[in-house]
């Protein structure tokens, strides 16, 4: 049954997250590397000298194609000296970011804006971060990590369809109604799209179609139609009044079954380890992006395991600290794993806790001051800093907005014909402009 990822699957799945989240519960901080008051004054340092570099790359990005390459000069010289003194990680990490994950998010980003000149950067990075996440799946299954034309037609259905089901602004017969006809094509019904956004999502799964035929691969697009339910049940965080076993569940679903289909997208024959992983690893990240979101879920009414606490008074340092020890549950697993290199997973295992660690510095006042001092020894930045140059960055958008584009109108740079050609055959003419290309 597990080649088929059906809901009863993905409620069997969900049914035993919960239960490893619950074991979890009355934890204390695991073991994690620690820092010193001096470590960190001197990764702050360094972090200030590595925003100040990357602000100038930025401004020189402004003065045309001239200043653009130099500003590509000077991030890729930049970066392997910021990663080694602000964040503490070692050579073959850096390595690992800088050869593989950074090109790849580089040519995403390029493809993305060639493709649609619309999506906004904030949209671009959001599916990016998707795109890694299926990239690091290939390696763990073995494959070599690149872009292919599912991974980017997936990562694209995030801004396309899943911001569009979490906007409150839409009605929810509107969302309900997408949400059926979206259901039906993933099923492989060829109905015309009603409208520019479903013209995008309707090309994206014709990309999926075309690298995984629905005869051969039927697999494949059970775990999108697992995706997808899962998406429509979190609807529910927006109306009624759930419970926190309810709550649970539905993160369980969401962030478990759409990591289960990044790893379909790239490896449709996966191993019982390798699927488990990933519906584990999908959870953590739901979890981590759900505490992450704890201040605008409550400005928006969206009810969260962590909203839900902070509702009623209470900090969220029980929450944090469970996070943090489901964590290592999750570690555990993917160290099961026969493929991946111990570089790659303990790079994947610092993003994991870079994660808990910056979201908990950006919403400092949800813990007591004595939780926060008990957990800031592990970060690699104090928590107010951390903070403070959030603030900062927030505020440099469009200078970085600047770098960014540096990167993306690279000239040199090819886009993958494989993925081109896919999307040249998969878009609607009514939403496709071939000059983009």
């Amino acid at each position: 049954m597990e080649d088929h990822f059906n809901w009863s699957w993905v409620e069997a799945q969900t049914a035993a997250s919960a239960v490893a989240w619950k074991s979890c519960a009355r934890s204390l901080l695991p073991a994690m590397p620690r820092h010193s008051l001096q470590d960190q004054r001197t990764h702050e340092r360094a972090y200030d000298r590595g925003l100040k570099e990357a602000e100038r790359a930025a401004r020189s990005a402004q003065r045309g194609s001239a200043g653009r390459r130099e500003a590509q000069q000077k991030i890729t010289a930049l970066f392997p000296v910021f990663a080694s003194s602000a964040l503490g990680l070692d050579a073959a990490s850096i390595e690992l970011l800088s050869k593989r994950f950074l090109p790849i998010g580089a040519e995403f980003a390029r493809w993305t804006r060639a493709y649609d000149p619309a999506l906004s950067t904030e949209d671009t990075i959001q599916a990016c971060r998707n795109a890694w996440i299926a990239c690091g799946m290939q390696a763990l299954t073995g494959q070599p990590m690149e872009l292919t034309p599912s991974i980017v037609a997936y990562s694209l259905l995030y801004p396309y369809s899943d911001n569009y089901l979490d906007d409150p602004l839409i009605s929810e017969a509107e969302k309900c109604g997408f949400n059926e006809r979206f259901r039906r094509r993933l099923s492989g019904d060829q109905a015309p799209a009603t409208s520019a956004r479903e013209a995008s999502v309707w090309a994206m799964v014709r990309m999926i179609e075309e690298q995984y035929p629905r005869p051969r691969f039927p697999q494949v697009f059970a775990s999108l139609l697992a995706i997808h339910r899962a998406q429509g049940e979190s609807l529910r965080q927006l109306g009624a009044d759930l419970s926190g076993e309810e709550l649970l569940l539905v993160s369980c679903a969401k962030g478990g079954s759409s990591v289960v289909a990044d790893a379909c997208l790239v490896e449709p024959k996966l191993s019982a380890d390798e699927v488990h992983f990933a519906f584990a690893w999908g959870v953590l990240l739901q979890l981590g992006d759900d505490l992450q979101d704890v201040r605008s879920d409550l400005a928006r009414g969206s009810q969260t395991l962590f909203t839900r606490a902070a509702r009623r008074g209470m900090p969220l340092d029980a929450e944090v600290a469970q996070l943090l020890c489901f964590s290592r549950m999750v570690s555990a697993r993917m160290e099961q794993l026969a493929n991946g290199s111990a570089t790659l997973k303990e790079l994947l295992r610092f993003s994991w806790r870079s994660l808990i660690l910056m979201a908990v510095a950006d919403t400092q006042e949800f813990f007591s001051p004595a939780f926060l001092s008990s957990l800031e020894p592990h970060s690699s930045l104090r928590f107010g800093f951390m903070r403070e140059r959030q603030l900062k960055l927030a505020g440099r958008q469009a200078l970085f907005a600047k770098l960014c584009d540096a990167f993306v109108e690279d000239e040199k740079a090819t886009l993958s014909p494989a993925i081109t050609g896919m999307a040249l055959r998969a878009a609607p003419a009514s939403y496709y402009q071939p000059a983009a290309f």
